[in-house]
């Protein structure tokens, strides 16, 4: 069975400056990443797409490769996920007749992921051959159905329930009065041919590899850096 490793590694990143090769204990995210996916078992190569010649760099110095530069237009802020990782496959198909069996999607900005998810997410969409995908998730921490807006009003700016507009949402409840919710850990395990028959990267039947909340640690500020400073130096001691 081969295995294709894509990451994604845009930049421009609003949130974080430079985002992808922050540092964690020491360490740019990308960094991690890509030693996370090559200590896989299951996977036989690691390709990096991005759009920025010193991401490249970055990448190739942790041994990933980068054959090409992502074009601008897929690497823009509101650029679909799954064109720049159908960009990917495409240009291996075209200029090296390199197919894989399955690939696995991944992002710099989870990194607390190990290696066991990305080896456990293959297995699990490897061993079902109904399933067109497998992706890693953790449980969220806030429910969604707690979620909250504000929204103008006669009277003012009103707090109501995001999925409601009621204000009558807007009071607690204990969230064991909700059904599981889960979130997306940035890891997904997919038959290549499903892009083009589905326009996504997990098609219709989908299965979910569940993680611990802090493996699904994703990077979005400056404080999340921190946060996963402190784990990562954590797990070491």
């Amino acid at each position: 069975m081969e295995v294709l490793a894509i990451i994604g590694a845009r930049s421009g990143s609003k949130s974080v400056k430079d985002k992808n090769i922050a540092l964690v204990d020491g360490k740019p995210l990308l960094g991690r990443i890509i030693e996370t996916a090559r200590s896989s078992r299951n996977v036989n190569r690691v390709v990096v797409s991005t759009d920025s010649p010193e991401y490249a760099a970055v990448a190739r110095d942790y041994h990933a490769e980068t054959p090409f530069l992502r074009p601008a237009e897929l690497a823009g802020e509101l650029s679909p996920e799954f064109e720049y990782v159908r960009h990917a496959l495409q240009w291996l198909e075209e200029n090296e007749g390199y197919v894989p069996d399955i690939a696995v999607r991944c992002m710099a900005t989870v990194p607390l992921q190990r290696t066991e998810d990305i080896e456990g997410v293959i297995r699990l969409l490897a061993d079902d051959p109904s399933a067109e995908s497998a992706v890693v998730v953790a449980e969220a921490r806030q429910h969604p159905l707690k979620a909250l807006k504000v929204i103008p009003g006669p009277r003012g700016d009103r707090l109501v329930g995001y999925f409601s507009e009621s204000g009558r949402d807007v009071t607690p409840i204990a969230r064991q009065n909700y059904a599981r919710a889960y979130y997306r850990a940035n890891i997904i395990a997919f038959r290549p041919q499903v892009i083009e028959r589905t326009q996504s990267l997990t098609g219709d039947e989908v299965r979910a590899y569940v993680i611990p909340q802090e493996r699904g640690l994703d990077i979005d500020s400056e404080c999340d850096l921190r946060i996963a400073s402190f784990l990562a130096a954590s797990e070491k001691a």
